[in-house]
């Protein structure tokens, strides 16, 4: 859907991207994420066709956003992080605006309709966008970018000064998108990012520096995994049990922590992940687990792993730019 080849881009003297080369496939949910300053805004903004590129290139479904931006464009929907809105303009006269200025050829009432509703606008629909919220204001915003059905959305700081009941509900917003979109979303809440991406694309002062899932990279960050499960049990029956289970390397108990419950610290084969394997097999023998938790790195500690390391760092940690070898 979207192929990014050697992408640089230049400022004078000052190289803001770097040969940043990635893939993002028909409906995937992408975390793009990087310090202020990294060159993630400027290959976002190259991405919609608002910026230039030095060198490479960059084709939408096929379409090249420089030898054919008309067709690539129609194949975006771009939120900015602060959403352009004409607040003197009520909700639909506004969406009506956005579909006449993108040459939109469905019908548009129906249209318009269908996107009202599924970004859970309909009922202010006939109030001026300057009396609204912020929270529905990034909704109107959502709505103007789904004008045309574009196959890919492309999200900048799509929660920010939101309340957390604000935040919940765009996070939730963004993840029935993905059902039927390819989307880009770019956030400074690691924990939104980590909730609702499916892979996570990092760049550091201009060069992308991992492309991954978020457990992958943190599974590569952490230098011991293990799972601690607390349970309800006889502690040698379930001690011989657990190193049953494929894909456990090694279990040892922790010994009593409350009344009747034990806590295990289990390790899993390099690559494994064997958390519903081992829910299963307690479940399987009528055991209560209490709690359940691994030791691996929060998508806020690798990011800051990886954006404070060096090259020669960033190569013994993941390899070539983060990728799988």
């Amino acid at each position: 859907m979207i192929n990014v080849t050697g992408l640089s881009k230049r400022y004078g003297g000052y190289l803001a991207v770097s040969d940043v080369s990635f893939e993002i496939k028909k409906g995937e949910i992408v975390g793009f994420l990087g310090p202020n300053g990294a060159g993630k805004s400027t290959i976002m903004n190259i991405l919609t066709g608002y910026l230039s590129m030095t060198r490479g290139t960059v084709t939408i479904d096929g379409y090249d956003i420089i030898e054919d931006p008309e067709k690539a464009k129609k194949k975006i929907g771009y939120l900015p992080e602060i959403p352009p809105l004409y607040t003197d303009m009520k909700v639909r006269e506004y969406l009506e605006f956005i579909y006449d200025l993108k040459k939109v050829k469905f019908p548009k009432k129906p249209h318009i309709d269908e996107v009202l509703k599924l970004v859970r606008i309909a009922d202010v629909q006939n109030r001026l966008i300057k009396n609204l919220s912020k929270g529905y204001r990034q909704r109107v915003g959502f709505g103007a970018a789904l004008i045309g059905n574009p196959d890919v959305l492309i999200l900048d700081e799509p929660t920010v000064g939101l309340d957390p009941k604000q935040i919940i509900e765009i996070r939730n917003l963004i993840t029935r998108l993905g059902k039927n979109h390819t989307i880009i979303l770019s956030s400074h809440i690691l924990s939104e990012v980590q909730a609702v991406c499916e892979r996570i694309i990092i760049i550091n002062r201009g060069k992308l520096i991992a492309d991954d899932t978020a457990t992958n990279l943190a599974n590569k960050l952490s230098k011991e995994r293990a799972l601690f499960a607390r349970i309800i049990c006889d502690e040698e029956n379930m001690l011989q049990t657990l190193k049953t289970v494929s894909g456990v390397k090694s279990v040892r108990s922790m010994g009593k922590v409350e009344t009747g419950a034990f806590e295990f610290v289990i390790e899993p084969e390099q690559g494994k992940d064997i958390r519903q394997a081992v829910f299963e097999k307690v479940a399987a023998m009528g055991k209560t687990m209490l709690s359940f938790a691994d030791n691996t790195m929060t998508l806020e500690q690798v990011f800051l792993r990886l954006t404070d390391a060096t090259d020669e760092e960033l190569e013994n940690m993941l390899g070539d730019k983060g990728e799988e070898e």
